[in-house]
Parts: structure tokens; sequence; C-alpha cells
């Protein structure tokens, strides 16, 4: 006769674990992520989170003096300093996470090979984190704005109401390349190197230093596909006034942006369950 058990052990159930509790142990762990980034962006430096508002105003310099001063580029009669301010910012945000995000495996191996947690939670608190950045950058430029347009150079238009919408779509495409990104760096590690070769020639293929009505009309449309054009042409209207609000073509972007980020997603969670076996 078979021995018969008078005690099971099993492992207690924990009530945050797919409940409510998780999710917001996830979002605090978030929280922790943003504030360490927050803190250790400028560390050690003199000028310190002043470094934000002067990374803006010099790269909108640079690009007033090259494109604008030197190869003529048309601003579609908007002042050129203002109109390089308003692509710089939104690019500086979504090239920053993509490219934060892409070594999401790479730079946190140690920590993710040491204690289990949500890992999505990383590359989550980057969008976060970079949109503060964003943020004291955006009140520079809204400075800009009001004053060109109390001076009637500029026309600010409803449009602008749209721009949660436009870092939503922003993040989220962001968010979704980063994590392909990561998930091939993981294994392929020469695959690092490209990313910043990626974002340079996504930039020009972006109405970042000149805007869409440059583009011949015949090749407008292949050049609409880029899911970063129609959310950066939707910012420049609704601030400035110039550019394109196509509904079809900001549709057409948040679908693409969605369909990359749950590439991305599955990827990343594919990859996390065996990159410690690689790095």
């Amino acid at each position: 006769m078979g021995q018969q058990w008078t005690t099971v052990i099993t492992p207690k159930k924990s009530k945050s674990v797919g409940g409510k509790s998780a999710f917001r142990q996830a979002v605090e762990l978030t929280r922790l992520f943003v504030v360490r980034d927050c803190k250790t962006m400028y560390t050690q430096t003199v000028l310190g989170p002043l470094w934000f508002v002067l990374s803006a105003l010099l790269t909108s310099s640079v690009f007033t003096v090259v494109f604008g001063g030197i190869a003529k580029l048309s601003t579609d009669g908007v002042p050129r300093f203002v109109f390089y301010m308003a692509g710089s910012i939104l690019w500086s945000y979504f090239s920053s996470c993509l490219a934060k995000i892409s070594e999401t495996f790479r730079n946190n191996a140690r920590l993710f090979g040491k204690v289990y947690f949500p890992r999505l939670t990383v590359p989550v608190s980057v969008v976060f984190s970079k949109m503060v950045i964003f943020g004291v950058q955006f009140l520079i430029f809204l400075a800009f704005v009001i004053y060109y347009a109390v001076a009637g150079v500029v026309r600010v238009r409803a449009a602008c109401l749209l721009l949660p919408v436009v870092l939503l779509q922003s993040a989220i495409l962001a968010l979704g390349c980063g994590l392909i990104l990561t998930s091939i760096t993981a294994k392929y590690r020469d695959m690092a190197v490209m990313v910043s070769f990626l974002l340079q020639a996504w930039m020009y293929i972006t109405p970042v230093v000149y805007p869409a009505s440059a583009v011949p009309e015949a090749y407008r449309w292949l050049y609409m596909l880029n899911p970063v054009t129609p959310f950066m042409e939707a910012f420049r209207y609704g601030f400035l006034g110039v550019g394109t609000l196509s509904w079809g073509h900001m549709v057409c972007s948040a679908t693409v942006a969605l369909l990359v980020f749950g590439v991305g997603y599955w990827l990343f969670k594919r990859t996390e369950r065996t990159f410690i076996d690689v790095v």
C-alpha cells in the first residue's frame, strides 16, 4: 500500500500576481527608474539640468546656420530658428528614446541577471524620463512661439491641442523600434553600431530640417509613408501654422506604430527568457 501524505506544502499565492497590486508595483518600479534616469543623466556636470535647455538652443542654432543660412532650405515663411527648434525637440525625443531603449538588454544585463522584475518597466521608464526633457525644451519653444504669434509672424492653430496624440504616437513608435533593436542586439552585438547610422539616415528622410512641401509632389505620397512624418508635420501645423495635417496619414502612422510595438513586445518577451545565456 502506497504511503499517504498528511501534509502538502504548496507555494503561497500572492494577491499581487496578475492583480491590481501587481500593476501598481510595476507603475511604482517604473517611477523609480524614471527618477533614477533623471538624476543620473547629468550627474557630475557643471550646468546640470540646464543642458536640457542649452542642447535645444544649440541644436536649433546650428540647424539655422547650416541648413537655413548656408544651404538656404525653405522654412515655409516661418522664422528659421523656431522652425528648426520645432523639428529638433520632437525628433530629439523620438530618437533619444529609440537609442536608449535599444540598449536595454546590453546596459542592464547585470541587473536582469541578479533579480527578477518586469523587464518591460525599464524601456517604458525611458519614454517617461525623456518626456521630462522634452517638457523642459517644449516650454522654451513655447516661449518663442508666443513671441512670434504676438508679432503676427506665426499662427497657432487649434491642432496644437493634438500635442498629447503626437507625443503618444512618437513614444509608441520609439518604444516598438527600440524593443525590436534591443532584442536583436542582445544576440548580435555588432547591430548596436548600426543604430546611430539608422537614426541619422531616418532624420534626413523626415521633415526635421526642411518642410514636407520641399519634397516633389510626385514623391510626396511615398515620403508620407514614413511614420514619423505625419506627426512631425502635425506638430508644426499646430504651433507654427505651416505644414499639413492629414488625418488619413495620422491614422496610418498610428497603425504602423501599434504594429511595430506589437512586434517589438513579442520579440522582447521572447528574448528576455534566454538573453542571459548569450550575453
